[in-house]
């Protein structure tokens, strides 16, 4: 992971984008179906088209927010790849005919009762996702996404600085390991920020939040004056890979 301070300049020309895409379950979620197309069709369909690592996550037992759903995490190198995408898979014989049997279902019997995405820029202190060696190989390992909603764009303007002028670094000596942290640019909780963090186990993630919470330097960056008020409403999963993840 590349650890950049935040210049001021214009947004580098290699910084990824993300898709977080949620399958929202609700009463009457069908998560087998759901599973079957992402693993089946379309994740090999986006890794033949350049689209990898793709991240696919739902709640774990420990999380508390009350909505059972799939979480994908789609990267992208710039915004041209995501319509190039779109139309790639449109035209995609392997891909239409292996998401036959979920393309196909009756409008009554949709597998989820919506499906909600947010659109986000890497920014200056994360511009790539990363997910670290051996990170797959362990079963045991959770993830948490956070959003952080911003009560206007000039105060989420400054909560993207706080994470590039030194949060990052205090994660990372705490036991937080970000795979991806990203600004909102469309979504409907904008203005906004959004970061996936994972870790070896359970009991390392609440270890981990301890230490942040604790750290001297923490302590510091969070009573600087210009960043009081920064986050309105914080929106946590605690999730779980699914088997077929890349992430």
């Amino acid at each position: 992971m590349t650890l950049i301070p935040s210049t001021g300049q214009a947004a580098p020309p290699d910084r990824e984008l993300y898709e977080v895409r949620s399958y929202l379950l609700g009463d009457k979620g069908d998560a087998k179906a759901i599973d079957a197309y992402l693993k089946d069709a379309l994740i090999p369909a986006l890794n033949r088209h350049g689209i990898k690592p793709v991240g696919v996550f739902t709640n774990s037992e420990n999380d508390e927010s009350g909505s059972e759903r799939i979480v994908v995490v789609i990267p992208y190198s710039d915004a041209a790849q995501i319509l190039a995408t779109r139309t790639a898979l449109a035209g995609d014989s392997q891909y239409l005919a292996d998401a036959k049997s979920y393309l196909d279902r009756e409008p009554k019997n949709a597998p989820y009762q919506r499906i909600t995405s947010e659109l986000l820029s890497a920014m200056d202190c994360m511009p790539n996702a990363n997910v670290p060696e051996g990170t797959l190989a362990n079963d045991d390992r959770v993830y948490e996404l956070r959003l952080y909603e911003s009560p206007n764009e000039r105060l989420g303007e400054l909560k993207v600085d706080m994470f590039n002028s030194g949060e990052v670094p205090i994660f990372l000596d705490s036991g937080i390991q970000p795979l991806f942290i990203g600004q909102c640019l469309i979504g409907p909780n904008t203005p906004s920020l959004t970061y996936l963090t994972v870790y070896p186990n359970e009991e390392a993630r609440k270890k981990a939040w301890d230490a942040f919470r604790a750290h001297k330097d923490w302590a510091v960056l969070s009573k600087v004056e210009k960043y009081q008020g920064t986050v309105s409403h914080i929106d946590k999963y605690v999730l779980v890979a699914k088997p077929y993840s890349q992430m």
